[in-house]
């Protein structure tokens, strides 16, 4: 017949040795080592992809701003003129954007001179750093 539980002998349970756990972790380790670079880097690219399609957004009101008044805001009104009616501009037709001027994707307000060094007005981000020149991520990126 079938035994009965009391009578049957006792399950043991195997757990992991502390052996395998460790060679589980530098295998983990491993990988992460290997991948989290390049995944870091992925991100520093899109951060500057971000920062050139935000600088042209930028120019288009800019250029729209230009139609209607005449002229690019001065360095003094600066990108807030795009947002808010300067108060010596009687054909501001604005808002030229629909929200407010972003900040760059490390956090920092976008640079803007007219007249630009490098055109008739310059739109820039210092970069990861936020310190002028710098290569790679720390570079400045502008519209030129």
């Amino acid at each position: 017949m079938f035994p009965s539980i009391a009578t049957s002998a006792p399950r043991r349970h195997r757990g992991f040795t502390l052996l395998e756990l460790l060679v589980v972790l530098v295998i983990l380790g491993l990988l992460a080592g290997y991948v989290a670079p390049r995944y870091f880097a992925q991100i520093g690219k899109s951060e500057v992809k971000t920062a050139k399609a935000q600088i042209v957004a930028l120019e288009k009101a800019l250029d729209q701003y230009r139609i209607d008044v005449g002229h690019y805001p001065t360095t003094e009104q600066g990108l807030a003129a795009l947002n808010a009616k300067p108060a010596d501009e009687p054909n501001w037709d604005g808002p030229y954007l629909k929200k407010a001027v972003p900040n760059d994707p490390w956090g920092k307000p976008y640079q803007y001179k007219n007249p630009g060094e490098h055109g008739e007005v310059d739109i820039f981000s210092f970069g990861r750093d936020g310190a002028s020149g710098g290569s790679g991520e720390d570079a400045d990126i502008g519209n030129w």
